[in-house]
């Protein structure tokens, strides 16, 4: 018995019901933010949402009866486990947000398409780089917070009156958002060279460290699908050999039994 549910549990028929019963449910949850849809079809989409989170909980439950301990092994049944849980909480006065967060559920399709999977790889394995880069632009805001609360705090206390102000001005200027004739021009109408504070720092951080995050995402992605691509072909490799050596052994086989005769 434990067999054939695990044998349904792993079909790609069961799992495409799966994907589909999830991307119901999303779209469900999305129609419940729609007051004119909820006055109309409320009771309704209430019964098909009880009725996804039913077969999600039986989804849980089957999977922790066949594997047991080794359920909790796998990061996306964990996932799957914790977002369940959040949606099973009642939905009191302060825990009812919780159970919106059941639409994260529609990341597991992630999990069967390979680019999308392939970019999530890249992008975990790019973290801890990504943590030295951001560490460098916080340096780089700090100082240029510290620099420009001095120099135009006085004149420009609603930019750069503080080092909070400053940073998120600095940041403004970074996204290229009205940097010039929002912040920088009216600036220099007071301080003419503030050109030379603003412009490399704009190069810096929009130009350099921005650019150095997004190469450090890409060779992170071309890594992980070097290493799929290995695998891929370590296991058809494995495969083919398997298949070798089975029809020698039957060739042996043949042979003896000719010997024989």
């Amino acid at each position: 018995m434990q067999q054939k549910l695990k044998t349904l549990l792993e079909s790609r028929y069961f799992g495409n019901f799966i994907m589909g019963v999830i991307i119901f449910n999303a779209i469900l949850l999305g129609l419940e933010t729609s007051k004119e849809v909820m006055k109309a079809f409320g009771p309704l989409l209430a019964i098909l949402d009880t009725l996804c989170l039913a077969i999600f909980v039986s989804e849980i439950a089957l999977k922790m009866v066949v594997y047991r301990l080794r359920f909790f092994k796998d990061g996306w049944n964990i996932f799957d486990f914790v977002i369940v849980s959040i949606a099973l909480v009642p939905a009191t006065q302060g825990l009812s947000a919780l159970r919106a967060l059941r639409i994260l559920r529609v990341l597991r399709l992630i999990s069967t398409a390979p680019r999308l999977r392939r970019v999530v790889e890249g992008f975990i394995t790019a973290l801890p780089g990504m943590a030295s880069v951001f560490t460098l632009m916080a340096l780089i805001f700090y100082i240029g917070a510290v620099i420009a609360t001095k120099l135009f705090g006085n004149s420009f206390p609603e930019w750069f009156g503080t080092l909070g102000r400053s940073g998120y001005s600095l940041f403004q200027i970074m996204t290229l958002e009205s940097w010039s004739m929002g912040i920088v021009r009216p600036v220099m109408t007071k301080y003419p060279y503030a050109w030379a504070f603003f412009i490399p720092f704009i190069m810096v951080t929009t130009f350099a460290v921005v650019n150095l995050l997004v190469g450090l995402i890409v060779n992170s992605m071309q890594d992980a699908h070097s290493e799929e691509s290995n695998a891929e072909t370590g296991a058809h490799r494995d495969e083919v050999t398997a298949r070798l050596r089975k029809i020698e052994e039957r060739l042996d086989a043949l042979l003896e039994q000719q010997g024989k005769g």
